[in-house]
């Protein structure tokens, strides 16, 4: 083992290794995933603690290791112990964590993956239990825009026509088709009029905007499970988390 380095992280999961330590996955400040080792992490008094937890955002000192690197430091820069002590917050916040453990990678660096996922949590902790769907919403449509698969909600994706209230998205184009391409589109699902502007609206606003004047219920029920659909169609890893999330 040979040189050390810092990282501003967030803590997205935290696995058991042998009788006293933990892996935790984080995710660096420029979108590169980082696997290391905490050493007597889950001994009593132990220097890290809940310095680890998933959802914290710190600043790490990582020494290079084989295989796992080691934690050697944290320093909290925000706990987000608020979405830990409540059921229906935790559901909210593990969307975030899982989706970012199963996109990022340790090779290839998004560094707005992370200032969006910190972001997420933050409104997350602020937000009230009615407007917490319509952010996880959010985080998903915005999530997979940077990935690469931002949906096309003003004309069908397939034909190019222009779609004024489509009924129907293709979670293979990648957006709302017309009828008549949607009739040949194995993949294509039947919306609401209404769908595609919230999807849109999501995309355009601010967190803070959104937790202010979340989604009406239906349409935010809808788009839970849309987004569902799209970001299983397109991330190989099936997402926990999300799962769970939709099915309530």
């Amino acid at each position: 083992m040979s040189g050390t380095y810092p990282a501003r992280v967030l803590v997205l999961r935290k696995t058991k290794l042998g009788e006293s330590d933990l892996i935790v996955t984080l995710l660096s400040s420029e979108g590169r995933q980082i696997r290391a080792v905490a050493k007597g992490a889950r001994k009593p008094g132990s220097k890290f603690g809940a310095r680890v937890e998933p959802f914290t955002v710190a600043h790490v000192l990582l020494a290079k290791g084989r295989s796992l690197d080691v934690l050697t430091e944290v320093e909290t820069v925000a706990t987000h112990e608020e979405l830990r002590s409540d059921y229906d917050a935790v559901r909210a916040a593990s969307v975030v964590a899982d989706f970012l453990d199963r996109v990022t990678q340790e090779a290839d660096a998004e560094p707005r993956l992370f200032e969006l996922g910190v972001a997420t949590l933050d409104a997350l902790a602020g937000a009230s239990a009615e407007a917490r769907p319509s952010l996880v919403c959010a985080f998903l449509v915005k999530g997979m825009a940077m990935q690469g698969f931002r949906p096309q909600l003003s004309g069908c994706v397939s034909c190019g026509a222009p779609q004024e209230a489509p009924r129907a998205f293709s979670l293979e184009g990648g957006g709302v088709v017309c009828a008549t391409c949607a009739a040949s589109d194995a993949t294509a699902l039947g919306i609401s009029p209404e769908l595609a502007g919230a999807l849109a609206w999501l995309l355009g606003s601010r967190l803070t905007e959104i937790a202010a004047e979340p989604l009406p219920e239906p349409v935010e029920r809808e788009a839970l499970m849309v987004l569902r659909a799209f970001v299983g169609h397109h991330v190989p890893a099936r997402m926990r988390a999300l799962d769970a999330y939709v099915r309530g």
